[in-house]
């Protein structure tokens, strides 16, 4: 259960930042015991791979805070985060455990398809989520949803290495925020087809009878 909770945990915040969990699971990787790298993601310890991730991680926290530019910005990520995603979940700290089943090492890809199931499914409500904001708001409350996606990203990705229970509780907050935020464009959809429809509909005539 851990072992599933770390790599969804991981994932997840993949799905709202690409690049905070990966560096957090190359950094322990390189500088502490606390994360062994699976076979074949050894790379992912080396310092080119960990400058290459904060100067990716710079420009992503950058222009996800500058309206219309952060949709664009989510269209790209919504490759790399089910690619780093999938990573991340193959990468994580429990992963050492679940490769002492032989289905799993016969099997590695499968690791790598569910992390990246679930940052996709992440991305996607984040995507979805972010004109809302944008539009309700004039634009100015994309900055403070994204600083806090990327406040939720080092949440669940400490969580998933140090407290993977935790995790359950962090990811019930963001499915309530994504719900939220997904009712509040309906209403919002609703409002506007309202009122397009009495715009449509123009002034009752007065009448003509005598």
């Amino acid at each position: 259960m851990l072992v599933a909770l770390t790599g969804i945990g991981l994932s997840a915040a993949a799905g709202l930042n690409a690049y905070i969990p990966f560096l957090l699971v190359a950094l322990l990787a390189r500088l502490t015991d606390t994360v062994v790298l699976p076979d074949g993601l050894g790379w992912m310890s080396s310092w080119w791979a960990i400058g290459i991730g904060a100067v990716l991680l710079l420009a992503d926290v950058v222009l996800d805070k500058i309206p219309a530019v952060d949709s664009v910005n989510d269209v790209v990520q919504g490759v790399l985060r089910p690619l780093t995603g999938g990573v991340v979940f193959a990468a994580g700290a429990a992963v050492a455990e679940l490769e002492s089943s032989a289905w799993v090492r016969e099997h590695a890809w499968v690791t790598f398809v569910a992390g990246a199931l679930v940052a996709g499914l992440v991305h996607a409500g984040k995507a979805t989520a972010r004109p809302v904001v944008n539009a309700t708001t004039m634009g100015l409350g994309g900055p403070v949803v994204s600083t806090v996606e990327d406040g939720a990203s080092v949440g669940l990705s400490l969580a998933a290495v140090f407290v993977p229970v935790l995790v359950l509780v962090l990811l019930a907050g963001l499915v309530v925020a994504f719900v939220v935020l997904r009712r509040r464009r309906r209403a919002r959809r609703r409002s506007a087809g309202a009122a397009a429809g009495d715009a449509t509909s123009g002034p009752v005539p007065p009448d003509a009878s005598p």
